[in-house]
């Protein structure tokens, strides 16, 4: 996700299912991210889907896998297709954003707010609780993340691989909608889609 790192407990969750059941397991960090080399402000979709794709080459390889993307993750996840169509087996997304800069931040934001990014290319937006302190997330968002988001639209496009796509959300999801996860499934029309909503569960 967004400004999140594989320490997180979705990844860790992951993992140890992927032990358990003998099966390979990748979990990456976009630059600027986490542990990761690089700064936060200067990284955007296609650098971080760049970031993907290099992680997949080198490590999964010609081998088949399943794609699991959190929240930015998915976005980032529905870009790896055009480079690894034949060996993407499924996809899961968990409160699934693509297109998030545009649909959620920059629609929302007051002609101040457009005014500051485009004048200082950067804004500190609070965004969204941390399930751990209860404390809205800050958020350092620059101008040229929103102009390149707008250059990896996805929703309006057509994914016709014929792979299972199963799109979780929370019930009490307030930093995004159930309908993105929808739209997600809207994109692949030959896929054995699934929607599943859990109840009491919020974007983390």
């Amino acid at each position: 996700g967004f400004m999140s790192d594989i320490d997180g407990k979705k990844p860790q969750a992951f993992k140890k299912y992927a032990i358990k059941n003998k099966l390979g397991f990748l979990a990456i960090e976009y630059s600027g991210h986490g542990k990761s080399s690089g700064e936060f402000t200067k990284g955007n979709i296609t650098a971080w889907s760049n970031d993907a794709k290099n992680s997949i080459k080198r490590i999964v390889k010609k081998n088949k896998f399943i794609l699991v993307g959190s929240s930015m993750g998915a976005w980032i996840s529905l870009n790896q297709f055009k480079y690894f169509k034949k060996q993407i087996l499924g996809f899961v997304g968990i409160g699934s954003a693509p297109e998030f800069l545009e649909r959620l931040m920059w629609k929302k934001f007051t002609k101040k707010m457009k005014k500051e990014i485009k004048t200082k290319g950067i804004i500190t937006i609070k965004h969204g609780r941390s399930s751990f302190k209860n404390k809205l997330n800050e958020y350092p968002i620059t101008f040229q993340l929103i102009k390149d988001g707008r250059k990896n639209k996805i929703i309006s496009k057509k994914i016709k691989s014929k792979i299972k796509v199963t799109m979780v959300h929370g019930g009490k999801d307030e930093v995004v909608p159930a309908s993105f996860s929808r739209k997600v499934l809207a994109v692949f029309p030959n896929a054995q889609k699934k929607f599943v909503e859990i109840k009491n569960g919020d974007h983390s």
